[in-house]
């Protein structure tokens, strides 16, 4: 190519969303921030459902090495921060309250209720915290695509205003909106892909977590059971 034939220019996106219509403008900056909120979402996901089931892990580890559960429940104390923890302790320290006093079968059934009715409430309270957030990428997989889509729709409206003001159809006179409707569509699936992704899979790990905190919370009342057979029998 010799020194005076002009090469095809690449497309300069800055300048695109400067250079676009207002109201193009505005979708465009909705989508990139949208974007960049799942992403956050995303990466504070990631974080907390390996740093929760990282700490189940090792819970599950001191609890399979032969320590007695009120050992356990007394180290941690009465202020659980973790879920596996906070089971533990609400059985633990409903048991320690009866353990001491008489009790006959009505009371071993209100105790058995009570403490039920805790730890369903701990599963749920901590599932919906680390649910938290999903419903939002849930929100921008679900809208942005159509956000883009009105963004694309407006370009090719002001593409088909100037053919109108111009009287002239040359590639020239539609290129720039043409151009900001499809980036406006480009936008709209950036934004809405990885969420819609994000959104499943994130899903499927808290409802993993949710029935691995059900598991023990099951073990938890099985034991409870055993205890207050032994009492009551005794």
């Amino acid at each position: 190519m010799s020194a005076g034939t002009a090469s095809p220019a690449s497309l300069d996106y800055i300048k695109m969303v400067m250079d676009a219509d207002l109201v193009v403008q505005v979708v465009m900056v909705i989508l990139a921030f949208s974007s960049v909120w799942s992403w956050a979402i995303m990466v504070q996901k990631s974080l907390a459902l390996g740093r929760i089931n990282k700490e189940a892990d090792t819970f599950e580890a001191a609890l399979n090495s032969g320590r007695a559960l009120d050992d356990i429940a007394a180290a941690i104390g009465n202020q659980p921060k973790e879920p596996f923890q906070k089971l533990l302790v609400a059985v633990t320290s409903a048991w320690r309250d009866y353990k001491g006093k008489s009790m006959n079968a009505v009371q071993g059934e209100f105790l058995m209720a009570q403490v039920d009715r805790e730890l369903s409430h701990i599963v749920t309270s901590e599932a919906d915290s680390v649910e938290d957030g999903l419903s939002i990428l849930a929100v921008i997989a679900t809208a942005t695509p159509f956000l883009g889509l009105f963004g694309t729709v407006w370009g090719i409206m002001n593409a088909f205003s100037a053919i109108a003001s111009q009287g002239d159809t040359n590639l020239t006179t539609v290129a720039p909106a043409i151009s900001e409707a499809l980036f406006a569509t480009a936008l709209g699936l950036f934004a809405a892909i990885p969420a819609y992704v994000a959104f499943n899979l994130f899903n499927a790990k808290v409802s993993r977590f949710a029935t691995r905190m059900e598991s023990f919370a099951d073990e938890l009342m099985v034991s409870l059971t055993r205890r207050l057979g032994e009492k009551l029998g005794g």
